[in-house]
Protein backbone atom coordinates (compact mmCIF):
# COMPACT_ATOMS: atom_id res chain seq x y z
CA UNK A 1 0.00 0.00 0.00
CA UNK A 2 1.44 3.38 -0.99
CA UNK A 3 2.40 6.08 1.49
CA UNK A 4 -0.39 8.43 0.42
CA UNK A 5 -3.39 9.74 2.25
CA UNK A 6 -6.26 7.36 1.47
CA UNK A 7 -9.27 9.41 2.47
CA UNK A 8 -9.77 12.81 4.05
CA UNK A 9 -12.80 14.27 5.80
CA UNK A 10 -13.71 17.05 8.20
CA UNK A 11 -11.75 15.44 11.05
CA UNK A 12 -8.70 14.77 8.85
CA UNK A 13 -9.32 11.12 9.65
CA UNK A 14 -7.12 8.88 7.54
CA UNK A 15 -8.99 5.68 6.74
CA UNK A 16 -6.71 2.94 5.44
CA UNK A 17 -9.17 0.04 5.19
CA UNK A 18 -12.91 -0.28 5.68
CA UNK A 19 -15.65 -2.81 5.04
CA UNK A 20 -18.96 -3.74 6.67
CA UNK A 21 -17.32 -5.18 9.79
CA UNK A 22 -14.01 -3.39 10.42
CA UNK A 23 -12.27 -0.08 9.93
CA UNK A 24 -8.53 0.68 10.18
CA UNK A 25 -7.33 4.26 10.63
CA UNK A 26 -3.97 5.99 10.89
CA UNK A 27 -3.80 7.65 14.31
CA UNK A 28 -2.16 11.03 14.65
CA UNK A 29 0.13 11.95 17.52
CA UNK A 30 -1.89 13.40 20.39
CA UNK A 31 -5.09 11.48 19.66
CA UNK A 32 -6.38 9.25 22.43
CA UNK A 33 -8.01 6.02 21.27
CA UNK A 34 -10.64 5.91 24.02
CA UNK A 35 -12.02 8.59 26.33
CA UNK A 36 -10.10 9.28 29.54
CA UNK A 37 -10.02 11.73 32.42
CA UNK A 38 -8.73 14.52 30.16
CA UNK A 39 -12.14 14.82 28.56
CA UNK A 40 -10.53 15.22 25.12
CA UNK A 41 -12.46 13.85 22.15
CA UNK A 42 -11.22 10.29 21.58
CA UNK A 43 -10.43 8.76 18.23
CA UNK A 44 -13.28 6.29 18.76
CA UNK A 45 -15.80 9.17 18.77
CA UNK A 46 -14.22 10.69 15.65
CA UNK A 47 -14.54 7.35 13.84
CA UNK A 48 -18.17 7.03 14.97
CA UNK A 49 -18.90 10.50 13.62
CA UNK A 50 -17.22 9.60 10.33
CA UNK A 51 -19.35 6.45 9.97
CA UNK A 52 -22.54 8.28 10.95
CA UNK A 53 -21.85 11.01 8.39
CA UNK A 54 -20.67 8.77 5.55
CA UNK A 55 -23.60 6.37 5.73
CA UNK A 56 -26.25 8.82 7.03
CA UNK A 57 -26.88 6.56 10.01
CA UNK A 58 -29.62 7.62 12.44
CA UNK A 59 -29.12 7.15 16.18
CA UNK A 60 -26.02 5.77 17.83
CA UNK A 61 -23.22 4.13 15.85
CA UNK A 62 -21.69 0.88 17.12
CA UNK A 63 -17.90 0.83 17.34
CA UNK A 64 -15.75 -1.65 19.24
CA UNK A 65 -12.22 -0.79 20.39
CA UNK A 66 -9.95 -3.75 19.67
CA UNK A 67 -6.56 -2.39 20.80
CA UNK A 68 -4.92 0.90 21.74
CA UNK A 69 -1.88 3.04 21.03
CA UNK A 70 -0.19 5.43 23.44
CA UNK A 71 -1.26 9.03 22.97
CA UNK A 72 2.08 10.32 21.55
CA UNK A 73 2.37 7.33 19.19
CA UNK A 74 1.15 7.27 15.58
CA UNK A 75 -0.07 4.56 13.25
CA UNK A 76 -2.59 1.80 12.74
CA UNK A 77 -5.62 1.39 14.96
CA UNK A 78 -8.25 -1.26 14.23
CA UNK A 79 -11.90 -0.87 15.25
CA UNK A 80 -14.87 -3.22 14.91
CA UNK A 81 -18.01 -1.87 13.24
CA UNK A 82 -20.20 -4.80 14.31
CA UNK A 83 -20.86 -6.73 17.51
CA UNK A 84 -20.31 -9.91 15.50
CA UNK A 85 -16.74 -9.00 14.60
CA UNK A 86 -15.57 -7.62 17.96
CA UNK A 87 -15.25 -10.83 20.03
CA UNK A 88 -13.57 -12.56 17.08
CA UNK A 89 -11.04 -9.74 16.76
CA UNK A 90 -10.48 -9.76 20.51
CA UNK A 91 -9.75 -13.49 20.29
CA UNK A 92 -7.27 -12.95 17.42
CA UNK A 93 -5.31 -10.46 19.51
CA UNK A 94 -5.53 -12.55 22.68
CA UNK A 95 -4.27 -15.61 20.81
CA UNK A 96 -1.47 -13.54 19.18
CA UNK A 97 -2.77 -14.24 15.69
CA UNK A 98 -2.72 -10.57 14.74
CA UNK A 99 0.78 -9.47 13.73
CA UNK A 100 1.76 -5.88 14.52
CA UNK A 101 4.96 -4.30 13.23
CA UNK A 102 6.26 -0.98 14.55
CA UNK A 103 8.91 1.43 13.35
CA UNK A 104 10.91 3.33 15.96
CA UNK A 105 13.52 6.05 15.54
CA UNK A 106 16.18 5.96 18.24
CA UNK A 107 19.29 8.03 18.92
CA UNK A 108 21.67 5.37 20.18
CA UNK A 109 22.36 2.37 17.98
CA UNK A 110 21.75 -0.90 19.86
CA UNK A 111 24.78 -3.14 20.28
CA UNK A 112 23.15 -5.84 18.14
CA UNK A 113 21.63 -5.18 14.74
CA UNK A 114 18.79 -7.51 15.67
CA UNK A 115 17.79 -9.17 18.91
CA UNK A 116 15.00 -10.51 21.07
CA UNK A 117 14.40 -8.59 24.29
CA UNK A 118 12.85 -10.36 27.27
CA UNK A 119 12.05 -8.41 30.43
CA UNK A 120 9.52 -8.36 33.22
CA UNK A 121 7.65 -5.07 33.28
CA UNK A 122 5.94 -3.51 36.26
CA UNK A 123 3.61 -0.54 35.85
CA UNK A 124 3.50 2.30 38.35
CA UNK A 125 -0.02 3.79 38.05
CA UNK A 126 1.00 6.90 39.99
CA UNK A 127 3.24 8.18 37.21
CA UNK A 128 1.85 6.00 34.38
CA UNK A 129 5.28 4.53 33.75
CA UNK A 130 6.63 1.00 33.49
CA UNK A 131 9.99 -0.32 34.64
CA UNK A 132 11.91 -3.26 33.18
CA UNK A 133 13.51 -6.01 35.26
CA UNK A 134 15.71 -8.96 34.19
CA UNK A 135 13.76 -11.40 36.37
CA UNK A 136 10.20 -11.78 37.53
CA UNK A 137 9.28 -9.64 40.52
CA UNK A 138 6.01 -8.98 42.31
CA UNK A 139 3.26 -7.59 40.03
CA UNK A 140 5.45 -7.82 36.93
CA UNK A 141 4.47 -9.23 33.53
CA UNK A 142 6.73 -10.93 31.01
CA UNK A 143 7.42 -8.83 27.91
CA UNK A 144 8.96 -10.09 24.66
CA UNK A 145 9.80 -8.14 21.53
CA UNK A 146 12.01 -8.63 18.49
CA UNK A 147 13.82 -5.75 16.82
CA UNK A 148 16.12 -5.29 13.86
CA UNK A 149 17.95 -2.31 12.43
CA UNK A 150 16.39 -1.14 9.16
CA UNK A 151 18.34 2.00 8.30
CA UNK A 152 20.98 4.39 9.56
CA UNK A 153 19.84 8.01 9.38
CA UNK A 154 22.02 11.12 9.78
CA UNK A 155 21.75 11.29 13.56
CA UNK A 156 19.43 8.41 14.34
CA UNK A 157 18.68 4.82 13.45
CA UNK A 158 15.41 3.26 12.31
CA UNK A 159 14.40 0.03 14.02
CA UNK A 160 11.62 -2.39 13.12
CA UNK A 161 9.93 -3.94 16.14
CA UNK A 162 7.62 -6.95 16.33
CA UNK A 163 5.75 -7.61 19.57
CA UNK A 164 5.09 -11.00 21.08
CA UNK A 165 3.32 -9.50 24.08
CA UNK A 166 1.35 -6.32 24.53
CA UNK A 167 2.42 -4.69 27.79
CA UNK A 168 2.07 -1.14 29.03
CA UNK A 169 4.58 1.10 27.18
CA UNK A 170 6.42 -2.09 26.21
CA UNK A 171 8.44 -0.91 23.22
CA UNK A 172 9.28 2.37 24.90
CA UNK A 173 10.60 0.85 28.12
CA UNK A 174 12.37 -2.13 26.57
CA UNK A 175 14.28 -0.04 24.02
CA UNK A 176 15.15 2.47 26.72
CA UNK A 177 16.40 -0.40 28.88
CA UNK A 178 19.07 -1.26 26.27
CA UNK A 179 20.16 2.38 26.03
CA UNK A 180 18.15 3.28 22.92
CA UNK A 181 15.22 5.46 24.01
CA UNK A 182 12.80 6.50 21.29
CA UNK A 183 13.25 10.00 19.83
CA UNK A 184 11.12 12.50 21.75
CA UNK A 185 10.26 10.12 24.60
CA UNK A 186 11.17 12.17 27.67
CA UNK A 187 9.40 9.71 29.97
CA UNK A 188 11.84 6.95 29.03
CA UNK A 189 15.11 8.83 28.82
CA UNK A 190 15.30 10.78 25.57
CA UNK A 191 16.90 14.18 26.17
CA UNK A 192 14.40 16.45 24.41
CA UNK A 193 10.85 16.37 23.16
CA UNK A 194 9.61 16.42 19.58
CA UNK A 195 8.09 19.75 18.53
CA UNK A 196 4.59 18.26 18.25
CA UNK A 197 4.92 16.35 21.56
CA UNK A 198 4.91 13.05 19.66
CA UNK A 199 7.37 10.24 20.12
CA UNK A 200 8.93 8.66 17.03
CA UNK A 201 7.12 5.34 17.35
CA UNK A 202 4.76 4.33 14.55
CA UNK A 203 2.46 1.32 14.28
CA UNK A 204 3.49 0.60 10.71
CA UNK A 205 1.83 -2.67 9.65
CA UNK A 206 -1.02 -4.91 10.78
CA UNK A 207 -1.68 -8.42 9.45
CA UNK A 208 -4.63 -10.57 10.50
CA UNK A 209 -7.42 -12.81 9.27
CA UNK A 210 -10.72 -11.01 8.70
CA UNK A 211 -13.12 -12.02 11.50
CA UNK A 212 -16.03 -12.72 9.14
CA UNK A 213 -14.80 -13.27 5.56
CA UNK A 214 -11.58 -14.99 6.72
CA UNK A 215 -9.66 -13.05 4.06
CA UNK A 216 -6.05 -12.13 4.82
CA UNK A 217 -5.86 -8.42 5.71
CA UNK A 218 -2.53 -6.62 5.44
CA UNK A 219 -2.49 -2.86 6.04
CA UNK A 220 0.47 -0.48 6.11
CA UNK A 221 0.19 3.00 7.62
CA UNK A 222 1.84 5.99 5.90
CA UNK A 223 4.47 7.67 8.06
CA UNK A 224 3.98 11.09 9.67
CA UNK A 225 4.96 13.97 7.39
CA UNK A 226 8.21 14.87 9.08
CA UNK A 227 11.74 15.29 7.63
CA UNK A 228 13.24 12.49 9.72
CA UNK A 229 10.39 10.07 9.03
CA UNK A 230 10.57 11.01 5.33
CA UNK A 231 14.27 10.10 5.36
CA UNK A 232 13.29 6.58 6.39
CA UNK A 233 11.79 6.04 2.93
CA UNK A 234 14.54 7.65 0.86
Amino acid sequence: MSDKKILSNKHNLQVLYEDNHIIVVNKRAGDIVQGDKTGDTPLSDIVKDYIKSKYNKPGNVYLGVVHRLDRPTTGLVLFSKTSKALPRLNALFAEKKAHKTYWAIVKNVPEKTEDTLINWLRKNPKNNKSSAFPKKIENSKKAILHYKKLKALDNYVLLEVALETGRHHQIRVQLSNIGSPIKGDLKYGFDRSNKDASISLHARRLQFTHPVSLDKIDVTAPLPNDPIWNACLD
